[in-house]
């Protein structure tokens, strides 16, 4: 009898059921001749006998780490792992006549799986409705994957849900949402799909309206500190309705009003400005709930066991950093991370039981006596990393960037551009000392992008760090994407050489590099587009019942500007607000210029 379950089982799949390192050492033994002796009774368990008499037994409908080993470990072990690929070795695998997709899972077979009252509760979430993005089963691989909002589930053997793997802490209701995104993406084509819910938003969200406006009338300057209370009454009642997005626009709007009160660097006008107009775009906007308002989830979901590679860091203060962590097919990011544990993460492979997701992607690890979190130097693995995470065709990156929905409205996830960039050859590497911006020009098989990193006081030998790695041949560049007038644009957090992994942001006592003098070519309309988001910065900032003298007309001028260098529609909508300075020209002129900005 064969075991298609069994033979279906690829590296990556019995490393996501115990980890890399076990596939390693089973795989390095048996090829040293340390081959178990396999037999096959006629109720197709397969036993191994390993030659210092450790006797493991893999019977049909079980899971490995609900096999028998007689080694005593808990979970998978490196015998269990043997004897699939030892039974893998001497067993001809025939791939199916036609590719296998979980929509094809049948209610009575989910029934079965969880019992009735768990699906009861994954039903719920199906009718609040959800975003997934799923990867389909191919040739070459047979497992299918679906990324959920707070977790993520891989199917790694076809039509075996007894080997389903995810980092939800509730395997059995992510299973179920997982097939039915399935289920929905086979009647369409496409990765990305919304399941159940309505197909548009339907929240009454008057309210937030109602404050926008009046903060947009008083400005950051005049913002009285009891309407505060209305907004943090406000961020309760959404947060409640798990409307994350408004929820987390409003946080950081408070945390804005705050700065400029204590008269902190961390206030921004423009920032400011954006976020008020954020808020006005996903209560207005019509589409997804999951994708303008946020996912029916939990604000944070605990993870049962989760595995991330550390994708380099970013400095916020001197004492703490962002740490960002690729997770499946998604990029995680854990907050202001103190210093000490951030130098320890940033290049590590973390396996960790102590973990919980947010709806937003941001992940925190926490300390506790009964699970724990085990680092180990990153090595080669952003070798293994998803292709969904890799760039190595820059023009077809740079055309997805181009498909994407206004920043305004989509779901307002951390690190949603951060990728891993193979790179062939690296030229043209140059210091701008006007913009303190080093360039260079990275290359892949066929075409180029632009990489670029501006000088930031915080990480003061970042530049120099960045310079010397890319001259000793970079082969990854892990960083944040952007698409600029057609042509892709990398901002670095770390570079992978043939010595290893440098994490810029925390290098210390880079000697200095030499390099050659550049200069940012003039961009007339990038220019125009700056100036007026500042000068309308600058009304939301004072507040449009507080316009100082001679603001308006700098406002007509920058929209004048705008319609002279081609673009009208936002010249136009520029102008109408100096026309008639109101809260609803204000946000028609600013969303059209952040659209626009976004878009070239």
């Amino acid at each position: 009898m064969t075991r298609p379950d069994l033979l279906a089982l690829t590296p990556d799949a019995l490393a996501a059921l115990a980890n890399r390192g076990l596939v390693k050492r089973a795989v390095k033994e048996l090829d040293a001749g340390v081959v178990p002796a396999l037999d096959t009774d006629p109720a197709g368990a397969v036993q191994g006998k390993f030659p210092d008499g450790t006797t493991t037994t893999l019977p049909p409908n079980t899971t490995l780490d609900a096999a028998r080993c007689s080694c005593g470990a808990a979970g998978v072990c490196r015998h269990r792992i043997a004897v699939v690929l030892a039974y893998q070795r001497t067993e001809e695998s025939s791939a199916p006549a036609e590719l296998w997709s979980p929509g094809t899972v049948t209610e009575d077979d989910l029934a079965a799986l969880m019992g009735e009252r768990t699906l009861r509760r994954a039903r719920r979430a199906l009718q609040a409705g959800y975003r997934a993005k799923l990867r389909r089963p191919t040739a070459e691989d047979q497992t299918a994957q679906a990324e959920l909002p707070t977790c993520t589930v891989t199917f790694l053997v076809p039509g075996d849900l007894s080997y389903v793997h995810t980092d939800a802490v509730n395997r059995d209701e992510a299973t179920a949402l997982a097939v039915w995104a399935f289920r929905e993406a086979d009647k369409h084509t496409g990765d990305t799909v919304d399941v159940g819910g309505s197909p548009t938003t339907a929240t009454d969200l008057t309210a937030v309206t109602d404050l926008l406006d009046q903060l947009l009338l008083d400005g950051a300057t005049n913002a009285s500190e009891v309407l505060d209370v209305a907004w943090q009454r406000l961020h309760r009642d959404l947060s409640a309705q798990r409307l994350h997005w408004p929820a987390a626009v409003i946080t950081d709007l408070l945390a804005q009003l705050t700065a400029y009160r204590g008269r902190s660097a961390d206030y921004e006008a423009e920032q400011f400005a954006a976020l008020l107009t954020e808020l006005h775009a996903r209560t207005t906007a019509t589409g997804p709930r999951a994708e303008v308002l946020g996912p029916d989830e939990p604000a944070e979901t605990p993870l049962r066991r989760v595995r991330l590679t550390a994708l380099g860091a970013r400095l916020r203060t001197e004492d703490t950093v962002d740490v960002y962590f690729a997770a499946g097919d998604v990029v995680l990011v854990q907050r202001d991370t103190a210093l000490r544990t951030g130098r320890r993460l940033a290049a590590a492979n973390v396996v960790s039981e102590a973990a919980t997701r947010s709806a937003s992607r941001a992940v925190t690890l926490k300390t506790s006596r009964v699970a724990k979190t085990s680092l180990t130097p990153v090595g080669t693995a952003w070798d293994q990393l998803p292709q969904a995470l890799v760039i190595d065709d820059f023009a077809a990156a740079a055309a997805l960037l181009a498909e994407l929905p206004p920043r305004q409205v989509r779901a307002r996830v951390e690190a949603e551009l951060v990728r891993a960039v193979r790179v062939t050859e690296v030229s043209d590497v140059a210091y701008d000392p006007a913009a303190q911006r080093l360039t260079a020009t990275l290359h892949d098989a066929t075409t180029t992008c632009l990489l670029e990193a501006t000088h930031r006081a915080v990480a003061p030998h970042s530049l120099d760090a960045l310079a010397a790695a890319l001259r000793a041949g970079p082969t990854t560049i892990t960083g944040a994407v952007r698409r600029h007038r057609g042509t892709l644009i990398v901002t670095p957090l770390a570079v992978r050489t043939e010595t290893g992994v440098v994490v810029l942001d925390l290098a210390e006592d880079t000697a200095p590099q030499p390099l050659p003098p550049g200069s940012t070519p003039a961009d007339p309309l990038s220019a125009a587009i700056e100036s007026a988001l500042k000068v309308l910065a600058e009304a939301a900032h004072r507040g449009l019942d507080h316009l100082p003298n001679g603001l308006l007309a700098r406002v007509r001028e920058v929209g004048a500007d705008l319609q002279r260098t081609g673009l009208r529609t936002a010249g136009g909508r520029v102008t109408a607000f100096a026309d008639a300075p109101a809260s609803g020209t204000w946000l028609a002129a600013h969303l059209r210029l952040l659209v626009t900005a976004d878009a070239r």
